[in-house]
């Protein structure tokens, strides 16, 4: 086994000299001298690439076959893709089918080309437990993928060019596995130094694959040391933008203003779609800005961006509207024009769909992002493409390469839908805001309002707002939330296996501090689906901290609270929800959770404030 990943020593090296010398480590082929590298791949337009994973079952158990990924690979081939991304090395047999499937190709057909960004995941010591320690890393999962990746680059060293440390492991949504920057750090320079001895080819690339947000061009909280190290040791930065899901958690740029409401609907998503594109952009540099703050000069490629064309909930017909064939279209043309513009690569998501991302829910909207369906069927995006013949004699399970819709523009126009217009578009921020008071100060007022029709500050009532905006959070978009101009909240839960999200302070990571009202009262009127079940509460603390608790009671039919289908009022004791709350840090003023599958069944709320007594 290779080292676990600490900061290389003496110790260390001659520790690995002593594996290489015993044969334990595996011997790396001499890649052919006309082979390109990854400093030559990326960002030539002659290699395009794309996100790739081509499982056709809902679980990935059930890993494709060789054969299934060659049929792939020569659909892909035919688009003049060259460039391929995965996301596992071990834990499935995918990637090892991938290389062989390669290979085999290059052998049976002349002039066949496909490199691969080999992906390792990385997760959290403890990941998916109750007991998740995000400092740390899983030492058996990540220290296999590594060594994977070593195996796999060094068997197929004219395939695999970049190794990507982590898949969206930095994130902090990621709430289940991610990690602290410094544990992909301690990967990256381990691999790095491999490369220097010669354990692994020297021109092999080595980067993290992430959300834009991780590589600094978010939140302020991301700005650590050991980000700045990070981005000093990797290669390049490969970044992660999705204005898709934007388009319902920050839908400024999405929503339709009044200067286009004359506009036909098909100009109006045009104009959407470049807006979508220059959001991506704008993500891009901000990170690029970041980067450049460091006094670093690293290039950066679009590891992921993408498009769904199927969607319920946050994303379709009763969320943001984005999801169509015709805004994929646009989207990924968009994009492509302008990563070739700009001299980057773009590796898109994804080349094909997958059901196994979204599993309990047939129309989440993970499992629609692909050019091509499960049924063998080119998306808009792509009926040029079947048109010219493109994928003549090409087969994917027995299934030609046809157009989705019958190739009926009518019918496929007749689909879609523009967004709302943005004064009509639901808030995803609360905008009434104490601003003579900071986060972390005491709130000494009798009442603390988190929206409500009349409940307002004034001279003769002690009454508060919050002391920063409160960012309605659909957690991981498992749900829709939005508050409208009546100030009520609308929340629609997804069909999947759960769903959550909150009222969330919006003050880079500072809570609310609410020790005063400890023996005090939430109130709220709500009504919607009689049999919905739930939490609601509040919540204290910071996930990535390891400090975080949900303080929450349920509701449900036959219990103590229950929803009805009309406006009813509660009043529920701070003390009954309490569950190890840290008052003087109230992160989330208001959440709900999902404890069985809620499939569209409405719940609202409004006039919810705090009362001391």
């Amino acid at each position: 086994m290779f080292l676990p990943p600490t900061r290389l020593t003496v110790t260390a090296f001659l520790f690995l000299l002593l594996l290489a010398v015993s044969g334990c480590l595996p011997t790396r082929q001499s890649a052919s001298k006309d082979t390109v590298t990854a400093k030559e791949i990326l960002g030539n337009p002659e290699y395009l690439a794309f996100s790739f994973g081509g499982y056709r079952q809902n679980t990935r158990a059930t890993v494709p076959e060789v054969a299934q990924l060659k049929e792939d690979l020569r659909i892909l081939a035919a688009l003049k893709i060259k460039l391929l991304r995965t996301y596992n090395t071990q834990q499935y047999a995918h990637a090892a089918r991938l290389l062989q499937a390669i290979r085999e190709l290059k052998t049976e057909e002349s002039g066949f080309e496909m490199y691969v960004m080999l992906g390792t995941w990385i997760e959290c010591e403890g990941a998916w437990t109750a007991s998740a320690n995000h400092q740390k890393g899983n030492p058996l999962n990540n220290t296999a993928e590594i060594e994977a990746a070593v195996r796999l680059v060094n068997e197929y060293p004219d395939i695999v060019k970049i190794i990507a440390v982590g898949n969206e492991a930095m994130v902090q949504w990621a709430a289940s596995y991610f990690v602290q920057p410094q544990v992909i750090l301690d990967w990256v320079n381990h691999l790095q130094h491999l490369k220097q001895t010669g354990a692994i080819p020297a021109d092999t690339w080595i980067t993290s694959s992430d959300n834009y947000e991780s590589w600094g061009g978010g939140a302020s909280s991301y700005h650590t040391p050991q980000l700045a190290e990070l981005i000093k040791a990797v290669d390049f930065v490969s970044l992660h933008t999705y204005p898709f899901h934007d388009s319902h958690y920050h839908p400024t740029f999405w929503g339709v203003p009044d200067s286009e409401f004359s506009l036909s609907d098909i100009e109006k998503i045009d104009a959407a779609m470049v807006r979508a594109r220059d959001y991506a952009i704008a993500q891009y540099q901000q990170t690029a800005d970041y980067i450049s703050a460091l006094g670093v000069n690293n290039s950066i490629h679009i590891g992921e961006t993408g498009w769904a064309s199927i969607a319920a909930s946050s994303y379709g017909a009763t969320g943001s509207r984005a999801a169509d064939e015709y805004k994929q279209k646009l989207y990924y043309e968009h994009m492509r024009a302008w990563t070739q513009s700009a001299g980057m690569s773009c590796f898109y998501f994804e080349a094909f769909d997958e059901q196994w991302k979204d599993a309990g829910d047939p129309l989440g909207s993970e499992n629609h992002f692909g050019l091509i369906t499960l049924k063998g069927e080119a998306k808009f995006a792509l009926w040029d493409a079947v048109d010219a013949g493109t994928f003549k004699g090409l087969t994917r399970d027995g299934m030609r390469i046809t157009r989705t819709f019958n190739g009926d523009m009518a019918a496929l126009l007749a689909s879609i839908a523009p967004p709302q217009a943005l004064s009509e578009m639901g808030l995803l921020e609360t905008n009434t805001v104490n601003p003579d008071r900071k986060p972390g100060a005491a709130v000494t007022e009798d009442q603390y309002v988190v929206v409500h029709e009349s409940l307002v500050p004034g001279d003769s009532k002690s009454v508060t707002y919050p002391s920063a905006s409160l960012k309605l959070n659909a957690w991981e978009g498992t749900c829709s939330i939005e508050l409208n101009s009546k100030g009520i909240v609308k929340i629609i839960p997804g069909g999947g296996d759960w769903w959550g999200c909150a009222l969330e302070m919006n003050a880079d990571g500072q809570g609310e501090n609410l020790s005063a009202f400890n023996q005090g009262f939430l109130h709220l009127e709500a009504q919607g689906s009689a049999d919905a079940v739930f939490e609601i509460g509040f919540q204290t603390g910071q996930f990535a901290a390891g400090n975080q608790t949900n303080n929450f009671i349920p509701f449900g039919p036959g219990g103590k609270y229950a929803l009805q289908p009309t406006w009813n009022e509660y009043v529920i004791p701070v003390a009954e929800l309490k569950q190890g709350a840290n008052l003087a840090d109230v992160t989330g003023v208001v959440f709900l959770r999902g404890i069985k599958k809620g499939g569209g069944k409405e719940i609202f709320l409004r006039n919810i404030y705090y009362s001391q007594q």
